[in-house]
């Protein structure tokens, strides 16, 4: 009866050691998927500055104003002045639709007087 005993104990921590395995293989999986998702985010992030810092230089009001000059015959694109904007209390906001009128309305309840002598045997 022993010896079932320590076949079974010897057995089940066996099982328990592979599990233990499995589940320590599972979690370093997880951790370097971890990582190689932080790195590809930061890297993401990067270059996203890297294109916001481009865009910014691309964007700049004197090189945009000598492009428009240079390309004035072909484009015809004139130099934006503060005159060209609108003032807030210029804009017309479109009026709130009304609803149509009810015409031919239905009477919903009707006459309690008759409603209760109908209902009456």
């Amino acid at each position: 009866m022993r010896s079932l005993f320590y076949l079974l104990s010897a057995l089940a921590v066996m099982a328990l050691a592979v599990w233990a395995y499995n589940e320590n293989h599972k979690n370093q999986q997880a951790r370097a998927e971890v990582l190689e998702l932080r790195r590809e985010i930061r890297s993401l992030r990067e270059a996203i500055s890297v294109q916001r810092a481009e865009w910014a230089y691309l964007n700049r009001p004197e090189r945009l104003r000598a492009l428009a000059e240079m390309n004035f015959n072909r484009l015809a694109l004139m130099p934006m002045t503060g005159a060209q904007f609108g003032r807030i209390d210029e804009i017309v906001y479109p009026l709130p639709e009304l609803e149509p009128a009810l015409s031919d309305a239905i009477e919903v309840l009707g006459d309690i007087r008759h409603t209760a002598e109908e209902q009456q045997p």
